[in-house]
């Protein structure tokens, strides 16, 4: 037996055993009578009582006695998978229409299913986050920095945390690599249940502005919910930016009307005039950070060099120092971001400062490359017009020479920022690169036309920015021109591992390896050149 609260009652539901296993579950079946108990509007089609081993969106991974979802997505309506989920041994149906399936398969209809999943989810995995203390970020840059910079703090001081985001979920040594930054429901219940299972105090999750509008995080029973920044990015989704503003106050509002004996706290960028929008739109305690905004943590006398960053910061708990081994003006508002979180889960000031000395960065975010070259390569991220922005200012305060800069803009996404994007590249490069980054269904010509289109208009001169489709050659024209004290900075993919061309396809393409077989390259040249001189 499992005891579950619904509505405050604690509600007993019966399980059968099941010695396979299910996925990270519950590792049980359960009737499909009591996965439904919470659901209000529904109409069931055939016998409630068939037990359910697992539940499932992907029709090609269902298996005998699992529940089938339909969700209609943006392209795909999963209502047109459901006789391959009965093929694959799918007993029930959870759809908004009746379909023409055999009378064997019990159909649950709703008025939506993605709403009616995440209850599902919650219910199936035995509500997980009501035991778990769960931290979620949102903005539009920085997530996975101030997420991994919680993750660290936290385990460095023996507080067990699971970490899902837009590079893995990770806990302990268990990775996996989830389809979004923000998983939908069903995964995301079934990482919280891996978590608990291993022995997780903690969750640390991204938090989208997709998820929080599809609704995928129905259903997370959030602490702590941390902001870091509000700037132009997913307008192609979003629209306008009051439209992609609003979908993240969701986040907070989220956090409930009600005051328990542990708070929920809303942690808020004091320098982001989003900020005043959110904590109108929460009940909970805030907590803000800053830099130049009054605010409960500030930081102040800040020194930026390439091997990091520190500053004093003022606390309502005190003042020390910090230092960090990771650098920009950036990294001091993320840092700030995850102590403020770190002291309302009541670590002392002091182990947070311990920890946050000892965090080495993120894979792709500012990340150097080293090839025995006197120059500086780094990769990053940064794939909008603020990110970029922060990540070149940071390159050259203390860049000697020159800066080169690769940039790209990704194909059926948001348009309007790609001439943005040439023009923050040039404007603070002395060079910029045009290039490809997941072009997908479009031609990469056309997307290197659009954003040349803004420095036309802006009049750069023509020998500040060069168009080059083909990214592999891009940062080796870049790397071939760098010399002692310059600096070649690549930006838009980080720590992805490939390129999405047409058709969907992925082609294995990681800008670190392709930044160390240019200096490969070079460095074979010149000793060619030294040997036969």
């Amino acid at each position: 037996m499992v005891w579950i609260a619904w509505d405050g009652k604690e509600k007993e539901i019966s399980m059968v055993h099941n010695s396979g296993g299910s996925k990270g579950g519950l590792g049980d079946f359960m009737k499909l009578s009591d996965l439904l108990h919470r659901l209000l509007l529904k109409q069931i089609h055939g016998a409630d009582s068939v037990e359910i081993r697992n539940l499932e969106i992907d029709s090609r991974k269902v298996k005998p006695g699992d529940l089938f979802i339909c969700l209609t997505g943006c392209t795909v309506d999963g209502h047109q998978f459901a006789d391959d989920a009965v093929t694959r041994g799918a007993v029930a149906i959870l759809t908004e229409r009746k379909l023409k399936l055999p009378d064997s398969v019990t159909q649950v209809i709703v008025p939506d299913t993605r709403r009616a999943m995440a209850i599902l989810a919650d219910t199936f995995y035995g509500q997980p986050t009501h035991r778990l203390s769960l931290i979620g970020v949102t903005g539009t840059n920085g997530k996975t920095t101030t997420t991994n910079l919680i993750d660290h703090i936290l385990n460095d001081n023996d507080k067990k945390t699971g970490l899902i985001g837009t590079i893995h979920m990770r806990i302990d040594d268990h990775v996996e690599k989830p389809a979004n930054t923000t998983p939908e429901a069903l995964e995301l219940q079934r990482y919280f249940k891996m978590m608990l299972d291993r022995g997780a105090e903690y969750a640390v999750l991204e938090v989208s502005s997709h998820a929080l509008d599809m609704g995928r995080v129905r259903g997370c029973r959030f602490q702590t919910a941390v902001f870091t920044n509000l700037t132009h990015d997913h307008l192609d989704y979003h629209k306008t930016m009051d439209g992609y503003r609003e979908t993240k106050s969701l986040f907070f509002s989220g956090l409930g009307n009600t005051y328990e004996d542990r708070p929920k706290v809303a942690i808020l960028n004091a320098d982001d005039p989003a900020s005043a929008w959110y904590a109108k739109r929460t009940a909970a305690q805030v907590i803000t950070y800053g830099i130049e905004q009054p605010a409960d943590i500030r930081a102040r006398a800040i020194n930026n060099t390439a091997q990091g960053i520190s500053f004093v910061v003022d606390t309502y708990q005190g003042t020390t120092d910090i230092q960090l081994q990771i650098p920009g003006l950036f990294n001091v508002y993320n840092a700030m971001a995850a102590l403020a979180a770190c002291l309302v889960e009541g670590l002392p000031l002091t182990q947070i400062q311990k920890s946050l000395a000892t965090f080495q960065g993120v894979r792709g975010r500012f990340e150097p490359v080293h090839g025995g070259q006197d120059f500086t390569v780094i990769v990053d991220y940064a794939h909008n017009p603020d990110g970029l922005r922060n990540v070149l200012q940071t390159a050259k305060s203390f860049t000697t020479g020159k800066l080169y800069c690769i940039v790209g803009c990704e194909g059926d996404r948001d348009r309007e920022k790609r001439p943005v994007m040439a023009d923050v590249a040039a404007t603070y490069s002395d060079l910029a690169i045009l290039t490809s980054d997941n072009t997908r269904s479009e031609e990469p010509e056309a997307i290197l036309q659009e954003m040349q289109r803004g420095l036309i208009e802006q009049q750069v001169p023509r020998d500040r920015y060069v168009a080059i489709a083909d990214r592999r050659a891009a940062i080796q024209h870049a790397i071939a021109r760098a010399k002692q004290g310059d600096c070649v900075l690549i930006t838009g993919k980080g720590h992805e591992t490939h390129q999405i061309i047409k058709n969907n396809q992925a082609i294995p393409f990681d800008d670190r390896a392709v930044a160390l077989e240019s200096l490969s390259s070079m460095n074979r040249s010149l000793f060619d050149e030294n040997f036969y001189a």
